[in-house]
């Protein structure tokens, strides 16, 4: 039998899918959170200045007398 004939007798059967935790390696999905765009390093203006910013807010209060 061919998989027209298959179809015709068994149907079609919309499921569910995969696994889904075969898909989660620990990867990042969103570019915000990896390093190099929260550090500046990928050479964008406007993420080094952001980064200036953190590293000012989190030296603000590191026991400066």
């Amino acid at each position: 039998m061919d998989d027209f004939d298959i179809i015709l007798e068994n149907g079609i059967h919309f499921g569910r899918g995969g696994d889904k935790s075969a898909s989660k390696d620990g990867k990042v999905k969103t570019k915000a959170k990896k390093k190099g765009y929260v550090t500046g390093a990928h050479g964008s203006g406007s993420a080094r200045q952001k980064a200036k910013y953190r590293t000012q807010r989190a030296n603000r209060h590191k026991g400066n007398p």
